[in-house]
Order: structure tokens, then C-alpha cells, then sequence
């Protein structure tokens, strides 16, 4: 898929299609780096204030407030006193992707990956940065290709690569990529800034967040691919602007990776607030309808009644669903939910790190008893158990599908499907 679809309102795809992703001149052509160039003729703080009153939430499954994210790591960056250098602080990109299901930040890089680079040039300039790190999964061939390739361009042009200037500013910022080698646990950021710090790959306690003592103990702000992605076109034209898109609550745009059975799988850009029914019976082409999973793995199970809830963070949750990374997977009739959930299940145990005992034994434990076909509210029970105890996100996880699964298909794993 190349060419949007009519009914798309395309911020952070805008480029995709029209540009070749491996010519810095046909992104430049496009307005390329005018967003990087605007922000550094303003004040940190400015642009700082500009993301938190454009409400610009975290596109990778939380979605917490990328500009408060911004504003604590800022605030956590003291200015030591002279002659003492600067503090080090970093921005770090997460391109690890491990969801199944979803692939949008892979469309950034591999079709417009100096959009990515102008958004962290932008996010270093806020925070004062002077180095950031790309952590993207290995798998990723082309992606890594062609980002590579895009910031040997934005260094011969003077966007990044260290000029003697004060962190942050002008060229002065340096981005490096990272390899990750295919962890799950590695999509959660403190997890990740273990492994960019050469450590196996185990999750960290929290608090301290990331803004205060993220990589090597230093101020760090984490965002993924897709939020960073959308931070020119605010800067450009304006919170204003980009709050009137979307709805009050979950302002913009959201990249919607959809598959399953659909006639037009592929990836969507469309306003928050767009119904599940408009994304997957008017752009995908469903036909028939028996589940929708939304959010990837780590996400929720629907039936058609939630087909007229506006896609967004507060709607979803008042039916016990979640957003997530913006995968949809459409189930018709025929599909067994009972295999799928397995499968679920299997791989969150596969992908445990084992370092916390309610993940590591209770997710041998939920597929042994899926297995078993014992009783739906048993899973949960168990699941309700690892949420409260595991250390990171996987081992709070398999609540999310299991519960839904109890609310909307109960019948579905209790009875006698296969």
C-alpha cells in the first residue's frame, strides 16, 4: 500500500508515496528541516510549551503527554556551575517495535526517514541535548538502511554531527543507531536503555523514571518512532492547528496498522476519533465480523458493539479497551479465539526475560491452563495476580486480552471451540 486512501488525513504520512525516501533534496523539496529550523530560533522552553498545549500523546501504546515527557527531562537537566562542562542528557528513539501486528514505525523509516531525524533534532534542541540514539530492531533491514543512510545526508548537509556548538544547537547533536536483537521486553524503555547500555536486556523498578536517571544515569526522554514523527508538523503549524484535529481528549492523527480478514490489509493514518466501523469496514474492506483484537498482542479483544466507538484513549477504555500501538487484527467468522488467545499467551512466554517469578512462572502457568481448556475466569485470576506483581509491563499484559475475552467472548473459551 502507497497511495492513501481518500478519507486519510495524513500529518506523519504526508510524505509517503510523493518522496524518495533515500534523497535528502526531495525532503527538503517538501519542506524538510523548515520545522527543525523554526524550533531553533526558539527558545527551549517555547518549544517545550508548544507540544504540551498541542496535547501530542506518546504514540507508542501509553500515551502519556510527549511534551510533559519533554518538560521533566528538561527540568531534571540542572545546569552545573562553571567551569564545571554541561550534564550529559540524551534522546532516545524507540524503533525496537516488537508488537505483533503493528509495522507503522516501520513505514516511517523505510518511507520518510529524515521526518524521524528532524523530530529528534527538534526534541535534542528542547531538552538540550547532544547525542541520541535510533535503537532499532535488527530485523529491521531496510528500515536500518535507509536511516543510516538519511542521517550520512543530514550530516554532509550540517543538520546533525557535532560543530563545536552548544549542545542541542545548530549541527551539534549526534545520532547513532543501535541494534536491538529481537526482545520483546526491549519496546519497554527502561528495558531498552538496558540494552543500549550493553546489559542484558531485564527491566529496571520505577520510579526513577527515564527523565531523571535514564541512559548511564543521565536525564532522558523516550519516545518512539511515530510520536517523534509528528513533533515538525506541530512546531510548523502550531498546537492550535493540531488540537483541532481529533477530539478533545486524544487531539491529531494515529497510524492504524490493520490486518487479519480484511480485503486492503495495510497502514492508515486517520483522526483520532475515527470508529472502528469507518476503519475497518471503509478502509480495510471487512466484510464479516467476530472480533476485532486492537493494540496488538498486549491488547484487547471487541465484538461489533464496540464498532461505533471513536478510536481514542478515554472512549476505548470506558469499554475495557485500550489503544495500544494502533494494531488492529479483524477476526471473521470461523476463527477460533481460544487458538489465538494461545497463541498470545505462548508468545508472552517465550518472551519473558524469567527475572521476576509472578511473569516467569505464572506465564508457563496461563498457557498450561489454557491448554487444559480450564475455565476463563481461572486466567484472569491468574493474570489479575502477575499484574499486580510483575516487575515490567509483559507480566501485566496478558490481563488485557484475558479480561476482555471475559467481557466480551466468555462463551468463546468456556465452551467447546477448538
Amino acid at each position: 500500500m502507497a497511495e492513501a486512501h481518500p478519507a486519510e488525513t495524513r500529518i506523519t504520512l504526508r510524505n509517503v508515496g510523493s518522496i524518495d525516501p533515500e534523497k535528502i533534496e526531495d525532503y527538503l523539496n517538501a519542506g524538510g528541516y523548515r520545522s527543525l529550523a523554526k524550533a531553533r530560533a526558539m527558545p527551549r522552553e517555547a518549544v517545550i510549551e508548544e507540544l504540551v498545549a498541542a496535547s501530542l500523546r506518546g504514540r507508542g501504546g501509553a500515551g502519556f503527554s510527549a511534551g510533559l515527557k519533554e518538560r521533566f527531562t528538561r527540568q531534571a537537566t540542572a545546569p552545573p556551575a562553571p567551569p564545571a562542562p554541561p550534564a550529559p542528557v540524551y534522546v532516545v528513539c524507540n524503533a525496537d517495535e516488537g508488537e505483533p501486528g503493528t509495522f507503522k514505525d516501520r513505514i516511517i523509516m523505510e518511507r520518510d526517514p529524515h521526518l524521524l531525524i528532524e523530530g529528534i533534532l527538534i526534541a535534542a534542541h528542547a531538552i538540550g541535548a547532544a547525542r541520541a540514539y535510533i535503537y532499532i530492531r535488527a530485523e529491521y533491514d531496510t528500515s536500518i538502511r535507509r536511516v543510516r543512510r538519511a542521517l550520512e545526508q543530514a550530516r554532509e548537509r550540517g543538520f546533525t554531527g557535532g560543530n563545536g556548538a552548544s549542545p542541542g544547537a545548530g549541527g551539534a547533536v549526534e545520532i547513532e543507531i543501535r541494534l536491538g536483537a529481537g526482545s520483546y521486553l526491549c519496546g519497554e524503555e527502561l528495558t531498552l536503555l538496558e540494552s543500549l547500555e550493553g546489559k542484558r536486556g531485564y527491566p529496571r523498578i520505577k520510579p526513577p523514571f527515564p527523565a531523571e536517571v535514564g541512559l548511564f544515569g543521565a536525564p532522558t526522554l523516550v519516545n518512539n518512532v511515530e510520536t517523534l514523527a509528528t513533533i515538525p508538523a506541530i512546531i510548523d503549524r502550531g498546537a492550535a492547528w493540531y488540537t483541532g484535529l481529533g477530539t478533545p481528549d486524544s487531539p491529531g492523527t494515529k497510524i492504524f496498522t490493520v490486518s487479519g480478514d480484511v480485503a486492503r490489509p495495510g497502514y492508515y493514518e486517520v483522526e483520532l476519533g475515527t470508529t472502528l466501523r469507518e476503519l475497518i469496514f471503509g478502509f480495510a474492506g471487512a466484510d464479516k465480523l467476530k472480533a476485532v483484537l486492537i493494540g496488538g498482542a498486549a491488547g484487547t479483544f471487541v465484538d461489533a458493539s464496540v464498532l461505533d466507538t471513536p478510536l481514542c484513549y478515554d472512549a476505548l477504555k470506558e469499554k475495557g479497551a485500550v489503544l495500544g500501538s494502533g494494531a488492529v487484527i479483524v477476526m471473521a467468522d470461523g476463527r477460533s479465539l481460544r487458538r489465538m488467545t494461545t497463541s498470545i499467551l505462548e508468545f508472552f512466554e517465550h518472551e519473558s526475560c524469567g527475572k521476576c517469578v509472578p511473569c516467569r512462572v505464572g506465564m508457563t502457568l496461563l498457557v498450561r491452563m489454557i491448554r487444559r481448556k480450564e475455565p476463563l475466569e481461572a486466567l484472569v485470576r491468574e493474570s489479575e495476580y502477575m499484574a499486580a506483581n510483575s516487575l515490567c509491563p509483559l507480566g501485566q499484559s496478558p490481563i488485557l486480552p484475558l479480561r476482555s475475552l471475559a467481557r466480551y467472548f466468555p462463551a468463546e473459551i468456556d465452551g467447546s471451540e477448538g
